[in-house]
């Protein structure tokens, strides 16, 4: 029996094609607002850093009705590093809406997210988003969103979607590409026509996979997943079990709380039925992939298996001269607390000790922005730690040693096609496919994921800042052979103390500098990059020796050369493989390992 009253979808398409805009005006025209209501803009991105930065990290539920029917939207990332997030969301809903940009076209996260949808069967509404865009190319974007869908061996069904087109910014839609429309209801038409609503076994034993997990100081965790048969009750004594671990007993539990989503608010309820998004409190040690089921009947529900993490960082506690002044927590057990709390959140995330080292953790992620992202939230909270520099992990596969691969997809001016071309090619790319697209070039390549370490910046530089690059882990393949990490030095500081004008002037002429004068340095701390491939070693405290016939006025005469500031992305590019990133909430400092200069010397003699 279908819960005609009732669908669930979730909103899937690359980075920064409109999905947060677009749920943004279904909840205005699903009549979630008053009339006078104040609303923001993106307001399921509530995080203070996917403010920020403009991007969606964690799945997002909400609500709205049309009519007589309740709509459950889920808001999911577009970044191929939150993957983990989608690929868990897609169980939960019945259909998924696929945004592709009018200009950009399908994107690599758009096959990726697509491709796991039609795995599971969902059917697919195609929405064009950014038809309103002046370079927008709608009609090649419904050749190259068929092209895909035949790719990826969609069924029949599937390659029927239906097409709509809008403009998510303008809160319109219709259903050809030469009409605007004039709202959103051609969309909320279709969802109902044609997603169907959630199978409502509710007679059966009540049994529910868990595929998201929230976190409230008050109740600890709260397990949020769409109940696939059967009723439950407020204070129900409940069985949590899991389909990969067979041999434990399943755990008694009670569901002291029930919510269900309305509009962006949770509205507790006494009972739910089967086909219903709901959030679940009461359960301590609940966790992603769990199934909470009926006493009865403790039948466990396969979960997908997440994508197993590309590369990895050492977090290690802050061993710096400077350790312990800045931060709130610095200690390796507060550090370890804190990890593995973590990955209680985020399924993708490992954590990992060290034998022997007490206070160094791997962490393994799914690409560079996945584990910044979790530096940059824990610096907020006043941790403060150092970090390893990037690096992928790699397979046995057959005998043979594999690394990843990533599928890399760049939209350039026709002008910069040879730079990025030669830069790939040194970096053991190889060239799928080029794609001319009006006075631009889109270019597809394989590349091995240690290949992008870095490249982001120089990429930028070649491109006039005008180039657009996105990848997503395709494959494992054999080893490809050493690659140059950095072809340039580092500035080292040779003492502590604090940074003067003079001494920056002498260094600046060897390189550029990361910093100004009055800043704190000490010795083995990196202050800057030189264009020569060795490191130097500079004294940016060295003071002018002040004679009879020598003022301190003249110093007014140096002019300092601005430094560049650098992001905690571009600091953990930056990094070479004998130097770590002390984080701390109100610094980032690149420092040398080993940072007796003495001793480094030898290390590298003994090593060379």
């Amino acid at each position: 029996m279908q819960n005609n009253h009732l669908r669930n979808v979730a909103i899937i398409a690359h980075v920064d094609h409109g999905k947060t805009t677009l749920v943004d005006e279904m909840l205005k025209q699903g009549g979630v607002y008053r009339e006078n209501q104040e609303v923001v803009d993106r307001v399921m991105d509530s995080g203070d850093l996917e403010r920020e930065r403009g991007i969606t990290i964690l799945a997002k539920n909400t609500a709205i009705r049309y009519g007589d029917t309740k709509i459950n939207i889920v808001d999911t990332p577009g970044h191929a590093d939150f993957g983990g997030e989608v690929e868990r969301i897609l169980k939960m809903v019945n259909g998924v809406i696929l945004l592709v940009d009018a200009a950009e076209g399908p994107m690599p996260q758009t096959r990726f997210v697509l491709s796991r949808a039609l795995e599971l069967g969902h059917r697919v509404i195609v929405v064009v988003n950014k038809i309103d865009r002046p370079d927008q190319r709608i009609h090649e974007v419904i050749d190259e969103v068929l092209e895909l869908l035949l790719d990826l061996d969609a069924t029949d069904e599937q390659l029927d979607s239906p097409m709509l087109f809008c403009s998510a910014r303008q809160g319109i839609c219709s259903y050809s590409p030469d009409d605007l429309g004039t709202d959103l209801q051609p969309l909320f038409k279709t969802i109902l026509d044609y997603i169907p609503g959630p199978e409502a076994d509710e007679a059966s034993p009540f049994q529910m996979l868990v595929s998201s997990i929230d976190y409230n100081e008050f109740v600890g965790r709260i397990a949020i997943g769409r109940i696939e048969r059967g009723t439950v009750k407020q204070n129900q004594e409940i069985a949590v079990c899991n389909y990969h671990d067979t041999e434990a007993a399943p755990k008694k539990a009670k569901a002291t709380a029930i919510y269900e989503f309305e509009g962006l608010a949770r509205k507790p309820v006494t009972e739910a039925s089967a086909g219903s998004i709901i959030c679940m409190s009461g359960i301590g040690d609940i966790t992603i992939g769990d199934t909470i089921c009926s006493l009865a009947n403790p039948e466990p529900l396969p979960f997908v298996k997440i994508s197993a993490p590309t590369m990895e960082m050492t977090f290690s506690i802050n061993d710096s001269p400077f350790a312990g002044r800045e931060g709130k927590f610095v200690t390796s057990r507060q550090l370890r607390d804190r990890l593995f709390r973590e990955t209680l959140k985020d399924v993708s995330l490992r954590v990992t000790e060290i034998d022997g080292a007490m206070d160094a953790f791997n962490v393994a992620g799914r690409g560079e922005m996945h584990i910044s992202i979790l530096i940059e939230t824990m610096r907020r909270e006043g941790y403060e730690f150092q970090v390893s520099p990037p690096r992928v992990l790699y397979q046995e596969m057959d005998g043979k040693k594999c690394e990843p691969i990533e599928r890399l997809v760049v939209d350039v001016p026709a002008d910069s096609v040879g730079a990025v071309i030669e830069k790939i090619g040194s970096r053991k790319g190889d060239l799928v496919e080029m794609t001319p697209v009006g006075e631009r070039m889109k270019i597809e390549f394989l590349v091995p994921a240690r290949g992008l370490f870095g490249y982001r910046n120089e990429f930028l530089t070649d491109t006039r800042g005008e180039g657009i690059m996105a990848s997503v882990f395709d494959s494992y393949a054999p080893f490809k052979g050493d690659l140059s990490r950095r072809s340039t030095g580092s500035l080292v500081s040779f003492e502590t103390g604090d940074s003067v004008t003079y001494g920056l002037y002498n260094a600046q002429e060897r390189g550029s500098l990361f910093i100004g004068a009055g800043v704190p340095v000490y010795g083995g701390m990196v202050v800057g990059v030189s264009p020569k491939s060795d490191d130097i070693t500079v004294n940016v405290c060295k003071k002018k020796q002040l004679t009879n016939m020598r003022a301190s006025g003249s110093d007014d005469a140096l002019r300092l050369v601005p430094p560049r500031q650098l992001s905690l992305e571009q600091c953990l590019e930056f990094l070479a493989d004998d130097e770590l990133l002390e984080v701390t909430p109100k610094s980032l400092r690149i420092r040398k390992s080993i940072l007796d200069h003495e001793k480094r010397m030898k290390a590298l003699h003994s090593k060379k």
